[in-house]
């Protein structure tokens, strides 16, 4: 197996555990708040966390059993994006707002900096061979919007928001809209630079 699909391997498992310590600890507190698994599991996929480091997952999945490791996979610079935005953002915006113990505390390291900076070193290791079109980083942004999408809808039908800054009955509407799009603002501009640091670690020393 060469490096690149080595690295992927161990980045997948490194996702691949993350995600089901925090699946034990979801099912486990649905189970104890006496709502049952099903509750849990559906609080567990509610959260932009999840379901980026379930898309690094899947793709680095993909690339330990690709030749070339999945360097040139279409949406790895948006899963690589996503979860670098995962990382910066909980720990400027929500790390203060909880206290994880234990296992939890655990779940919270891998998937908030474990993951990301492994995604992140993936990318600088084994950039992408190909030139990414500057369009790209557009194409990227329909992951936050569908999640954005899905939290809205979610939230209507069951009074859940995951993240304070879509909290429609504390902000409304307007303010949450207004978040979406700075955070898809961010989004965008984060992808044009890891985009810009693949060109340049394709240029030969």
């Amino acid at each position: 197996m060469t490096p690149a699909r080595q690295w992927a391997a161990a980045l997948a498992m490194l996702a691949g555990v993350a995600l089901l310590l925090q699946l034990v600890l979801s099912l486990r507190m649905g189970l104890d708040a006496g709502r049952g698994a099903l509750h849990g599991l559906w609080q567990f996929l509610g959260y932009f966390t999840v379901l980026s480091n379930g898309l690094v997952a899947w793709l680095a999945l993909r690339g330990a059993l690709a030749a070339d490791g999945g360097r040139d996979l279409r949406w790895r610079g948006c899963a690589v994006t996503a979860i670098v935005l995962v990382g910066i953002g909980y720990h400027l915006l929500l790390r203060e707002i909880w206290n994880p113990q234990g296992a939890a505390w655990l779940a919270d390291l891998l998937l908030h900096y474990a993951v990301p900076l492994a995604a992140l070193a993936w990318w600088w290791v084994f950039p992408p061979r190909v030139r990414i079109p500057a369009s790209a980083a557009g194409w990227w942004l329909a992951w936050p919007l569908g999640y954005a999408a899905y939290a809205l809808v979610r939230g209507a039908m069951s009074g859940f928001y995951p993240y304070p800054f879509v909290d429609v009955p504390s902000l409304g509407m307007g303010r949450v809209l207004g978040n979406v799009a700075g955070l898809c603002i961010v989004f965008l501009a984060t992808g044009f630079l890891l985009r810009a640091l693949a060109h340049a670690r394709q240029r030969p020393a």
